[in-house]
C-alpha cells in the first residue's frame, strides 16, 4: 500500500504525457522544451511554499501506507512529482494546439483593440480581484472556507499579474488555443483525483472544507484546485509566447534574439509598451498569413515548424511573391497586366536603390507603395524583407510573369492567343522563373537567420538544387491545375508535346479531362518527379533546425503529384479540376519527414 500515490502517476499521469512526448516528438523544438522547463520550474517552486503549508496546518493529510515516505518540507515526493508532471502535460497539450499559429498577428494594442474587449480584459481583472478579496475572507475566517481561501489567494493574484500584462492578446487568441489546453487536462484531472479521494490515497481534513461534491468523491476545492492550476499554467504560457512574438516582430526594438531567449530579455519583450508596437507591421503579418491560408494550404502547414523570424520573413516573402502574381493574373488585358510588372519592377528599383545609396530612401519606397498599391495589397511590397534577399531572383520573377502576358491578349479560347510554352525549353524556363526564384529566396532567408553560417561551396549546391526542386514543384503545379487553367483559356502543357497527340491547345480549352491530356499530365509529372528525385538529397545537408520544416513543404507539395498519380483510381480526391490531398494525410506527411529529420 505504500506504492498507492505512486501507482497513480504509474497508471494515470505518465501514461499521457509518454503519450503526448511520442506525437509532439517531431514538432518539438528547443524553444518548446525551454519554454515548459520554465514553466516547471516555476510552477514548481510557487507551488512549494503553498503546499507545504496546507501539509503542516493539516488541511491536506496522506495515509502513510499511502506513500513511500520521502518527503521536501513536508509534501512527499509524489506530490512534488505532481507538480512537475501537471505542468508537462498541459504544456504539450498547449503546444499540440498552438503549434499552427503564428503568434505575431495577434499581437495588438490599446487603441486597436475594440471595446468589447477591453470591457472583458477589465471585467477579467475585476473577477480575479473579487476572487482574492474573498479568498482572503475564507481564510481569515476559518473554518469550512479555509481551503478554498487558500486556492484564490495563491493562485488569482498570478493569474491576475499575466491577464494583465496579456488580456489583450489572450482575447485575440482563437478559443481553442486557450481552451482546450486548460479544459482538457482539467477533467481528465478531476477523473484522477475522484478516483484517488475515493480511494484515501489523499485526503481534505474536514473542517477546512465546505463538503460540497461535484460528483462522486471530488470535492467542489479539489475541482477549483486543478481549474485554477491548469489556468495558471496557460496563462503563463501564453505570456510566454506574447513576449516571443514581441522579440520576433519588431527587430527595430530587439535587434538580435538568440534561440533561446534568456528570461531577462523575455521580461523586456513582456513589458514593451504596446503604444510603441508597429501596428503597420502586424497588420501585414495578419494579411500575409491570410493569403498562405488561403493560397497554399501545404506551406502554411509546413510554416508551423520554422522557427520566430525566419517564419515571419518567409511568410512576407510568400506574400509578395503571391500578391504579385494575382495582380498581374487578374488583370483583364495585357496592357493592364505589363503595368503591373513595370509597377513592380520600378518598385523594386527603388528597394534596392535604397540599400546601395547612403541617404535613406526607405520613406520614398513606401510613399511609392501607398500611391501604386491599394487596401491591404499594399502590406506586401512594404514589408518584402529586401535586406535579407539578393534582387536578381525577384526580377526573374517577373520574368516569369511576362511570360503569362500572351493569355492577357485575348478572350479565353480565342485563336489567335499565343501560347508561350512551346516546347520543354520553354517549360523549363518558365518553371525557374516563377519557383526556381522562389526556392532560391526562401534559401536565402535560411542563410541569412540561420545560427550556423554555412561555406559558400555548400550554399551554392544547396541554391542548385534548390533551383532544380522549383521545377519539380512548378510542374506539379502545372499538372494539378491544367482544368483550372483550361478554364481562363491557359495551356501551359508544351504545344509540341499536344502536336504529338494530335491536340491543339484549343482542344485543351474545350475538354482538359479528355484522356490523351491525362496522358500529357502523367507525362509531365514523370518529369516532376525526375526533378524531385536530383535534388531530394542534397536537403538532407540544409541546417538542422531548418531541414525538417523545408522538407515538409517540398514533401507536402510532391504528395499533389502523387494524389494525381492516383486520380484514376480515387477520382473523389479531385475538387473543382484540383486534386486534393485530405488533411489527414497532409499532417500523416509532415509528421513522417519532420520524425526522421
Amino acid at each position: 500500500m505504500a506504492y498507492e500515490y505512486a501507482l497513480v502517476h504509474l497508471k494515470y499521469t505518465i501514461p499521457p504525457a509518454i503519450f503526448l512526448t511520442l506525437v509532439l516528438r517531431p514538432l518539438l523544438t528547443k524553444l518548446d522544451l525551454y519554454k515548459t522547463l520554465i514553466l516547471i520550474l516555476v510552477a514548481f517552486f510557487a507551488t512549494l511554499p503553498w503546499d507545504s503549508y496546507l501539509i503542516r496546518h493539516g488541511i491536506w493529510t496522506y495515509p502513510p501506507n499511502a506513500i513511500v515516505g520521502l518527503r521536501l518540507y513536508g509534501i512527499p515526493v509524489e506530490e512534488l512529482f505532481f507538480f512537475v508532471i501537471q505542468t508537462y502535460i498541459t504544456s504539450m497539450i498547449y503546444i499540440l494546439i498552438n503549434k499552427p499559429i503564428l503568434h505575431a498577428q495577434f499581437l495588438t494594442n490599446k487603441d486597436e483593440t475594440p471595446p468589447t474587449i477591453r470591457r472583458v480584459r477589465t471585467w477579467g481583472q475585476v473577477f480575479l480581484i473579487a476572487c482574492v478579496a474573498i479568498g482572503i475572507y475564507l481564510f481569515r475566517k476559518g473554518g469550512e472556507g479555509t481551503y478554498l481561501g487558500l486556492i484564490l489567494i495563491w493562485a488569482c493574484p498570478f493569474t491576475l499579474l499575466t491577464w494583465s500584462f496579456s488580456g489583450y492578446f489572450w482575447l485575440k487568441l482563437p478559443l481553442t488555443c486557450v481552451g482546450i489546453p486548460i479544459i482538457v487536462p482539467t477533467l481528465y484531472l478531476w477523473i484522477v483525483d475522484e478516483f484517488a479521494l475515493g480511494r484515501g490515497t489523499w485526503a481534505i481534513e474536514s473542517g477546512t472544507k465546505l463538503g460540497w461534491c461535484i460528483w462522486g468523491s471530488l470535492e467542489l476545492e479539489e475541482a477549483v484546485f486543478f481549474l485554477a492550476t491548469n489556468t495558471l499554467i496557460v496563462f503563463g504560457l501564453v505570456a510566454f509566447d506574447r513576449a516571443l512574438a514581441v522579440l520576433h516582430t519588431f527587430p527595430q526594438h530587439f535587434p538580435t534574439v538568440p534561440a533561446l531567449p534568456s528570461p531577462s530579455l523575455l521580461v523586456l519583450g513582456l513589458h514593451l509598451d504596446p503604444a510603441n508596437y508597429d501596428m503597420d507591421r502586424i497588420r501585414g503579418i495578419r494579411e500575409a498569413v491570410k493569403v498562405l491560408k488561403r493560397k497554399s494550404r501545404s506551406f502554411y502547414l509546413a510554416s508551423a515548424a520554422f522557427p520566430g523570424r525566419l517564419r515571419i520573413d518567409l511568410i512576407f516573402l510568400y506574400s509578395f511573391c503571391r500578391v504579385a502574381d494575382d495582380l498581374v493574373d487578374d488583370s483583364h488585358t495585357s496592357n493592364e497586366a505589363l503595368a503591373w510588372i513595370n509597377t513592380l519592377t520600378d518598385y523594386l528599383d527603388l528597394a534596392y536603390g535604397s540599400h546601395k545609396r547612403s541617404t535613406d530612401l526607405g520613406n520614398v519606397v513606401e510613399a511609392f507603395v501607398n500611391n501604386n498599391f491599394s487596401g491591404t495589397t499594399r502590406f506586401a511590397p512594404n514589408f518584402l524583407p529586401t535586406k535579407f534577399l539578393p534582387s536578381e531572383p525577384l526580377y526573374e520573377l517577373l520574368e516569369g510573369f511576362k511570360m503569362d502576358l500572351p493569355f492577357n491578349q485575348s478572350g479565353k479560347g480565342q485563336q489567335n492567343v499565343q501560347f508561350p510554352i512551346n516546347d520543354e525549353a520553354d517549360l523549363e524556363l518558365y518553371a525557374h522563373r516563377v519557383a526556381s526564384t522562389v526556392g532560391e529566396l526562401c534559401l536565402q532567408l535560411v542563410f541569412h537567420h540561420s545560427e550556423k553560417q554555412l561555406p559558400n561551396h555548400q550554399k551554392s549546391i544547396l541554391v542548385t538544387a534548390s533551383q532544380i526542386m522549383g521545377h519539380a514543384l512548378q510542374y506539379i503545379n502545372i499538372a494539378r491545375d491544367i482544368a483550372v487553367d483550361a478554364e481562363m483559356g491557359r495551356v501551359y502543357l508544351p504545344t509540341d508535346w499536344l502536336k504529338q497527340e494530335s491536340l491543339t491547345p484549343q482542344d485543351v480549352i474545350k475538354d482538359p479531362t479528355q484522356p490523351r491530356v491525362e496522358k500529357l499530365r502523367q507525362k509531365l509529372l514523370d518529369r516532376a518527379f525526375k526533378e524531385y528525385e536530383r535534388s531530394r538529397d542534397t536537403m538532407d545537408t540544409l541546417p538542422s533546425e531548418v531541414r525538417g520544416p523545408l522538407i515538409v513543404a517540398v514533401e507536402s507539395y510532391m504528395e499533389i503529384g502523387r494524389v494525381l498519380r492516383e486520380r484514376t483510381a480515387a477520382p473523389s480526391r479531385t475538387r473543382k479540376g484540383r486534386a486534393t490531398v485530405p488533411l489527414s494525410r497532409r499532417v500523416w506527411v509532415a509528421w513522417k519527414n519532420l520524425s526522421i529529420n
